[in-house]
């Protein structure tokens, strides 16, 4: 409480040289506001604007350069992470903490990739984020650096892998394509291939096949690649190319 009283009246008689000046960017203005109110209640912390999406946090950083932007990673527009990225870009002085509702290694190797000091879970306690911003300030990193490289290892593994399977994907035929788009709707096996023209054991070639070159082990998988990369809908249409071979 004392020291609460502290910041308080320090920041009131216009006592912030020295302050860290944090820019809160979050589209539900009332959690920003919330987070003003934790941190300025730290004698070293000034929140010095919250803006509700990412156009307006580039734009604060640039004109006001603080030293620390608390970032929401989704934002509709220019969504945090490409936010960072342009402050990283123009105005490197600034740090960045991205803050974000998933706790694992993507979310973490995103967040450096894109500039930021590292990223904070949203349910972080106030201490603990103001902890964080005075790291980052200092320049200090927010995690492990052993933590940060196994990250961006398995994220830059999943990006490899993610462009093997679309070129994957792209390799079935309009037939094949079909079959899926069918096994997506629910059909049943015998319903596929009498509405076909195919008898069950040239279904189940088609689709061994499919499953050998998406190199997946179920149909639930080559189902749900082709809808990933859009080549099945689901909402029973029928693919883009429906000519059979």
């Amino acid at each position: 409480m004392a020291a609460t009283a502290r910041a308080k009246d320090r920041k009131a008689s216009g006592a912030t040289e020295g302050d860290i000046r944090v820019v809160i960017a979050d589209d539900h203005r009332s959690f920003g506001e919330a987070l003003q109110i934790a941190l300025d209640n730290e004698d070293d912390l000034r929140v010095i604007e919250v803006v509700t999406d990412g156009e307006a946090a580039i734009e604060s950083a640039e004109a006001k350069h603080p030293d620390v932007v608390l970032m929401d990673v989704q934002m509709p527009g220019v969504d945090g992470l490409e936010a960072t990225r342009r402050i990283h870009r123009a105005a490197s002085g600034t740090k960045v903490i991205l803050l974000t509702g998933h706790d694992d290694d993507i979310a973490l190797a995103r967040a450096v990739e894109a500039g930021a000091r590292g990223y904070l879970k949203k349910t972080q306690t106030g201490s603990d984020l103001a902890d964080a911003i005075r790291r980052a300030y200092r320049g200090e990193p927010l995690h492990a650096v052993a933590e940060v490289e196994l990250s961006l290892a398995r994220f830059r593994m999943q990006r490899r892998s993610d462009g093997e399977l679309a070129q994957r994907v792209e390799r079935l035929t309009p037939r094949e394509l079909e079959i899926l788009q069918r096994v997506a709707a629910g059909e049943a096996s015998s319903d596929i291939a009498e509405e076909l023209g195919m008898s069950r054991h040239t279904l189940r070639t088609h689709i061994q096949n499919v499953l050998t070159k998406l190199g997946v082990h179920s149909k639930t998988d080559a189902v749900v690649a082709a809808i990933r990369f859009g080549k099945v809908k689901t909402n029973g249409a029928a693919p883009e190319t429906p000519q059979a071979s």
